[in-house]
């Protein structure tokens, strides 16, 4: 078996690639195909365990969405920014020592036979690879060196959309431009047009896109309506509702009902006009450090009905959502050191500690567990010293192995806002170089954390209003849900496979007909 591969490419990077990678993905297999997702190089501290180690989040959705099973060739190279100029290297599912001391450029002839071996293997054992390019086919400064785009695209023969965003203006300059920087052989890979986050009429585009045809041989095969709630997990950055968003959403229609395009409704989170009519709203801030990791497990919590989610980045932020903050959540982070230095140059630690000593609830997952702690110590030079916050008495020494796993756990006993976890049993993964423990002289001293987890994985303090764990994914469990926010199974949340429907759906309503049939058809 040879798949045909469809690659989806973009102007620029956040015009789109991902989650129509991801709606192409649901939608070839609602076809009855075989389908894999596969990005040769990914740049991203959103990463997944599977089969063999890890990748980026945006492929271990796109295997879900695919109905296939996720695993380190659907994207064979992985890049987790630790500092601006530093990434750690992490090849098919493995960290990489001699590839993250590597500068950048050399790189790519080292790795480009793992990517093509991978991306072989999955041409071989299935019907259709969608693949997803990253940042713009035409940087011509990285050309000679591209592992990602049009390199992939050759290889495979893929027919390929080129997606961009026309609400940031200028999407047919951008189009046109993209095309004309490409040589001949690779122009002749690109099979339609895509405008993506479109708001108005249509009508109003002509005669642009046909002009663009004439120029370029290339039509324009859909115009995708701006849609703010799709319901995936944000790659790129931390999702920030603006007034424009908030104002949209609310005029979104009721949940349960189909919109104009036939797709179920899009997952609503509760608007700021139905705060105070909600017995059970709670606010949950979760502080944005620049090294964050793993926002994408805080998805979920968008779509329980009485809570609302919040970024915060400064003190002055924390203090605008307090009284009335429920929980406080410091997340992974890919550089642990650097992000607690980050935190006391806000003035961030004082606030979270002033937060917990009122009796806040606050909850750090995996890099948020080690800051809680009293000290960080980096012997191998893995991530860095560091005085904690000293909310939990515990010490966290970095390791040269990297624990990647799924994990299965059960709480003990838990106090407070958690207590609803007591007993229930959890499914996640892990992804850390620290190893935590008690603080043995605070120990001594009468000061000690209570096991909340076995084996190390959750510790909670004395008082029972901070909780750290290892464990990601706890908001994207629907038992650890259920006992948290929903204790009488009142309020069932949308599944991310009802989210995946949603997305093919969409496509299906606006690209032209035939088109996504045509893609599979040889040139």
């Amino acid at each position: 078996m040879t798949a045909r591969c469809v690659m989806v490419l973009g102007t620029t990077s956040g015009a789109g690639k991902s989650w129509l990678t991801t709606a192409l993905c649901r939608h070839y297999a609602r076809q009855g195909l075989k389908v894999a997702p596969f990005k040769a190089q990914n740049m991203s501290n959103n990463a997944r365990v599977v089969a063999g180690g890890e990748i980026g989040s945006a492929q271990y959705f796109q295997a879900l969405a695919a109905r296939a099973v996720p695993d380190v060739r659907m994207n064979p190279l992985l890049l987790k920014p630790e500092r601006d100029t530093h990434s750690q290297v992490v090849l098919l599912g493995q960290v990489d020592g001699a590839l993250t001391a590597m500068p950048w450029r050399e790189r790519s002839n080292r790795v480009w036979p793992h990517i093509a071996r991978a991306l072989d293997a999955l041409m071989a054992e299935n019907d259709v690879v969608v693949i997803e390019g990253a940042g713009s086919p035409a940087e011509i400064n990285l050309a000679a060196s591209d592992i990602v785009n049009m390199r992939v695209a050759q290889h495979a023969d893929a027919a390929c959309l080129l997606v961009t965003d026309i609400d940031r203006g200028g999407a047919f300059a951008h189009l046109y431009g993209t095309w004309a920087l490409l040589p001949e052989p690779d122009r002749a890979l690109i099979r339609g047009f895509v405008l993506n986050k479109f708001r108005g009429d249509a009508a109003l585009l002509a005669p642009a896109p046909q002009m663009l045809q004439d120029l370029t041989g290339i039509p324009t095969v859909a115009t995708l309506p701006m849609w703010w709630q799709h319901g995936l997990p944000e790659e790129d950055g931390v999702f920030d509702e603006t007034p424009t968003l908030v104002a949209a959403r609310t005029a979104l229609p009721p949940e349960g009902a189909r919109p104009a395009w036939g797709g179920p409704a899009p997952v609503v989170a509760v608007a700021p006009t139905l705060v105070a009519a909600h017995p059970l709203f709670q606010t949950i801030a979760v502080i944005a450090y620049p090294r964050i990791s793993n926002l994408d497990e805080f998805q979920p919590l968008k779509k329980v009905p009485g809570v609302r989610l919040q970024w915060v980045r400064s003190p002055a932020e924390l203090a605008g959502l307090n009284p009335g903050l429920d929980w406080l959540i410091l997340p992974g982070s890919k550089h642990t050191s650097g992000d607690l230095a980050w935190l006391r140059v806000q003035g961030l630690d004082a606030a979270v500690a002033a937060f917990a000593g009122q009796g806040g609830a606050v909850l750090g997952i995996c890099g948020g567990l080690q800051m809680l702690g009293e000290a960080l110590i980096d012997p191998h030079g893995i991530d860095g010293n560091a005085p904690g916050l000293g909310l939990l008495p515990l010490v966290t020494v970095f390791e040269v192995d990297k624990t990647v796993r799924h994990t299965q756990a059960t709480f003990g006993p838990v106090q407070g806002p958690w207590a609803g976890l007591a007993s229930v049993t959890v499914r996640g993964y892990e992804i850390h170089h620290g190893q935590t423990r008690q603080h043995a002289g605070l120990a001594q001293a009468g000061e000690v954390a209570q096991p909340a987890m076995p084996g190390g994985l959750a510790w909670q303090s004395p008082a029972g209003n901070v909780l750290g764990l290892y464990l990601h994914g706890l908001f994207e469990d629907p038992a650890a849900l259920q006992a948290l926010f929903d204790p009488q199974g009142e309020r069932p949340v949308p599944t991310l496979d009802a989210v995946f429907e949603g997305l093919a759906d969409y496509i299906e309503q606006h690209f032209e007909p035939g088109v996504l049939a045509q893609l599979l058809i040889p040139h």
